[in-house]
């Protein structure tokens, strides 16, 4: 077979199974109207789909004079993605089928010991929540994580990642992928969230994008024109590195970031402790401020005022539609509240803020989403996975994953 016509086949086979995604269950016959492809070609396909496992017949269609025809739907439990949110203290994990359902999950603490504890730890999470809904290991086909910083490509390193210990030295991405055996695809934890929210959250419909994560640490992901928007070294969005709130020159800085030391929860703790002299958690803070202390309002007011500074830098940046606020921070309406008071005071232009829909779910579900599309590619087009931004078909998730939070 020459290369023309692999490329023929493959580009058919993607038109039917495209179908058979977005229509099914549905006939050969409507198949074959449905993708301008021969109905010899059509059957080839659908009969070599079937004898895989990916696709089954379900029933028949009625036609003229009692003719019948024999339909066909997807299998979505014959493959499945991992989808992975790794936080600094929590990771919550999930299996999702090839319809992009999510039938399995898994919530645990951080491995504290970092590197390769962690790389374990994520993988037999994966492994127990497909166990407890009896799906079998070997059919999870790719793995996507999203990781709290910025995925080197060149050497499978994640640069940026102050909260797990050893990721920045070693090869992250052969690690997963020797743990999982399968192709594994490191992604930026906060641009995972801007996927799922523009997939099926705040942002649907939505071409330019920021998804801001406001809790222990502060991040962005940029949906730009429709496309996830990485930068050189996959490190677009990071806004934990803007150069105000603490001293930008201060070399504490260069590892957790000027505006994040002062806009996340730890900043936001230490405002309070040198105002009142007392330490609390974040929520004890809200809770004060709520209960009318005047020391926990004001910290509230200031982290308000630097946030809408932050989301003033994003929008004179990359212009986006619509913020969308997630991150246990973010997602509190007093938080949210002033953000929308004080950035009409910093910026010329409206900009529309909004909570995130998906709350503490938006990472998890993004990564299900880049996986599935890439599986689809990866099964059905004969493509590697890859870092592009492959979306499947948006429809109704029908099971739950934990909150996620931060």
């Amino acid at each position: 077979m020459s290369d023309g016509q692999r490329l023929s086949r493959k580009l058919s086979r993607h038109a039917v199974m495209e179908a058979i995604l977005k229509s099914g269950p549905i006939s050969r016959a409507a198949l074959s109207k449905e993708t301008a492809l021969s109905k010899q070609t059509i059957s080839e396909i659908v009969g070599a789909l079937e004898a895989q496992g990916f696709v089954r017949q379900t029933g028949r269609t009625h036609g003229h004079i009692g003719r019948t025809a024999v339909n066909y739907e997807l299998v979505p439990e014959a493959a499945y993605v991992a989808a992975v949110d790794l936080g600094g203290t929590k990771i919550a994990v999930a299996m999702a089928d090839l319809a992009c359902n999510l039938v399995a999950e898994g919530v645990a603490p951080t491995d504290p010991r970092g590197g390769q504890f962690v790389v374990d730890q994520i993988a037999d999470l994966c492994r127990k929540a497909a166990l407890g809904k009896g799906i079998a290991v070997e059919r999870i086909r790719l793995a996507v994580i999203g990781v709290p910083g910025s995925p080197d490509k060149a050497t499978g390193r994640v640069l940026l990642v102050p909260n797990i210990a050893d990721f920045d030295r070693m090869d992250v991405a052969a690690a997963f992928e020797k743990a999982f055996g399968a192709p594994v695809v490191l992604e930026n934890d906060v641009n995972l969230g801007a996927v799922g929210e523009k997939w099926i959250g705040q942002g649907r419909g939505v071409d330019n994008l920021a998804y801001v994560a406001l809790g222990t640490g502060t991040g962005s992901g940029l949906i730009v024109g429709g496309e996830l928007l990485r930068g050189f070294g996959n490190a677009a969005g990071e806004i934990a590195f803007l150069p105000f709130g603490a001293d930008p020159f201060d070399p504490a800085s260069l590892g957790m970031g000027a505006f994040e030391r002062l806009a996340g929860s730890f900043g936001m703790v230490e405002l309070f402790r040198q105002r009142s002299g007392e330490t609390v958690s974040v929520p004890a803070l809200f809770e004060k401020a709520a209960a009318g202390v005047p020391a926990a309002i004001g910290v509230l007011d200031d982290t308000g005022k630097l946030l809408a500074r932050g989301i003033a830098a994003i929008a004179a940046i990359a212009n986006p539609e619509k913020v969308v606020l997630g991150g246990s921070i973010g997602l509190r309406t007093e938080m949210l509240e002033r953000i929308r008071r004080y950035l009409p005071l910093c910026f010329p232009y409206p900009v529309t803020v909004e909570p995130a829909l998906l709350g503490g779910r938006a990472a998890v579900i993004g990564a299900a989403a880049i996986g599935v599309g890439q599986l689809h590619g990866h099964l059905f087009e004969g493509n590697p996975p890859s870092g592009r931004l492959t979306l499947p078909p948006a429809g109704p998730l029908l099971a739950s994953v934990p909150e996620n939070g931060e």
